[in-house]
């Protein structure tokens, strides 16, 4: 994310998600796991994109996570790099992988539907769709807790 979208959504996930559970920064997921053994292409791939313009972006809506709630991004360039790398590593991919995600930023999680639903309520009255910034992609080690950054690139174009 761009510094100040970063800031903000950050901001939002401290103060919404339990502390406990909290052990990432605020952040949009295109994939839950690729194998270790790809890295080195995954890091040249998203050097590669990076290359070019930064994808355009949305914050389009809250949306309700079940036990949590995020901000919906629409970002058909992002899903295009999404879909890019999704063919790239067919036959690498987990089920949940395979399926097309809903690109969102979650600012809180784990928590009763109730909660959720509450805090739902109350980003809607104030929200806005307004552009949101993708400043560059990134690829992460799950340590068990907090994670090691393996690769990242910044948009250059």
């Amino acid at each position: 994310m761009g510094a100040a979208d970063f800031a903000w959504a950050d901001a939002l996930r401290r103060a919404h998600f339990p502390p406990d559970r909290n052990v990432l920064s605020a952040h949009i997921t295109l994939f839950h796991h690729l194998p270790p053994s790809a890295l080195d292409e995954v890091a040249r791939r998203l050097k590669a994109f990076c290359r070019g313009p930064a994808p355009g972006a949305r914050l389009a809506d809250v949306m309700m996570l079940g036990q949590g709630v995020a901000y919906r991004i629409d970002s058909p360039e992002l899903m295009a790099i999404r879909d890019d790398l999704a063919d790239a590593f067919t036959g690498l991919l987990t089920p949940q992988d395979q399926a097309r995600p809903r690109l969102h930023v979650t600012v809180q999680n784990k928590v009763k539907p109730a909660e959720a639903k509450a805090l739902a309520d109350a980003l809607r009255v104030e929200f806005q769709p307004r552009p949101f910034a993708i400043a560059g992609l990134a690829a992460w080690h799950y340590r068990g807790g907090p994670w090691d950054l393996a690769t990242k690139a910044m948009f250059r174009g």
